[in-house]
């Protein structure tokens, strides 16, 4: 057996359910769409992504020594309708990727573990990478050969629809490459049209200041008030757009069962998060990536989906929150109030 085959072939054993190969030099046009995202702003609070430009917008500056880029798909799609509790006004929506294990601890794992294995085999040096570090994982993803960005800007493929997580492991090997995926969006708009908020200016592009998701995760502070009334009941994430995909037909529901939903977050109830103390917070998301925001920025979501219930029922929880120290939240807490009253 090759040693691309023998490497397909591990990565299947070890978990994941697609593996490509590029090279790190094979995303030309990253660099140029990276500055376009920046330079319009879209990228809001998140800092993080106008620094080491030169590192995110050319993989092959990374780590110049290194020859082959493996791109990993880990299949996490549910086997259910994640959009079935969107609007269900006395329970919160979470992102299907968040209500169970971190996938950046599962998949690193997985990565390291791969990555370990082909030290034994073939020799040559390693890094591997999970969403922790200046590497564009969709381009190099589509350039592999796993799918492509979609008009949501997320990776599609054909076996899998939305509904996967990327890894690289970065090689001084010189292995095998794949070609790279074409786009199969056709005429369809399904991702755009669905987004409450409008946050696609056009296909392919995303202005995350209006994202769901950015608002409920990364965004700190209060929500711009403009916006609230569209996050409906999503308290974290949001995955209209990955749902509307109609390549989703073709996925299987997710074998790993870390990220089989825990039936406490498939659509908690609001009242009981909003006596959430940090303790309590802690508690209920260990292990989750929901307990990267904070119970604060967290609470400040819940009270926005209680605010968007319309059930006068739910106002003494989030009137138990409006003298909150963290200001958001209290904010959050006392729009909420007013909007039940």
């Amino acid at each position: 057996m090759s040693l691309k085959a023998a490497l397909v072939e591990e990565a299947r054993v070890a978990g994941f359910s697609a593996c490509r190969v590029c090279r790190p030099w094979d995303v030309p046009q990253a660099a140029g769409r990276l500055a376009a995202f920046l330079d319009a702003g879209y990228h809001g609070q998140m800092g993080w992504m106008a620094e080491r430009t030169a590192w995110r917008g050319d993989p092959a500056a990374l780590w110049p020594e290194a020859r082959s880029v493996i791109m990993l798909a880990e299949n996490y799609a549910p086997p259910f309708d994640p959009m079935e509790i969107v609007g269900q006004g006395g329970r919160g929506a979470i992102s299907v990727y968040a209500q169970n294990r971190d996938y950046h601890d599962v998949v690193k794992k997985r990565l390291k573990r791969l990555g370990r294995w082909l030290i034994d085999r073939a020799g040559g040096e390693i890094k591997v990478f999970v969403d922790t570090a200046p590497v564009m994982e969709k381009p190099l993803g589509q350039a592999a050969g796993l799918g492509w960005q979609g008009k949501h800007t997320n990776l599609v493929s054909r076996e899998l629809g939305s509904w996967f997580f990327l890894g690289a492991v970065f090689t001084t090997l010189d292995l095998e490459t794949d070609g790279a995926e074409r786009d199969h969006c056709g005429s369809c708009r399904a991702c755009l049209d669905v987004c409450p908020t409008d946050a696609f200016p056009a296909p392919y592009q995303l202005d995350a200041r209006r994202c769901i998701s950015y608002l409920t995760i990364e965004h700190s502070g209060p929500v711009d008030e403009a916006l609230r009334p569209l996050l409906g009941n999503r308290i974290y994430g949001c995955d209209d757009c990955l749902a509307a995909c109609p390549w989703n037909k073709f996925a299987q529901s997710a074998a790993e069962v870390k990220y089989h939903a825990r039936d406490e977050l498939v659509g908690p109830s609001l009242a009981e998060l909003a006596t959430l103390d940090d303790a309590g917070f802690r508690a209920l998301f260990s292990g989750s990536p929901i307990k990267r925001i904070g119970r604060n920025r967290f609470l400040r979501n819940v009270c926005y989906a209680i605010g968007n219930s319309a059930d006068r029922a739910l106002r003494p929880a989030v009137q138990a929150l409006c003298d909150e120290p963290d200001e958001a939240l209290r904010d959050a807490a006392r729009w909420a109030a007013l909007r039940l009253s």
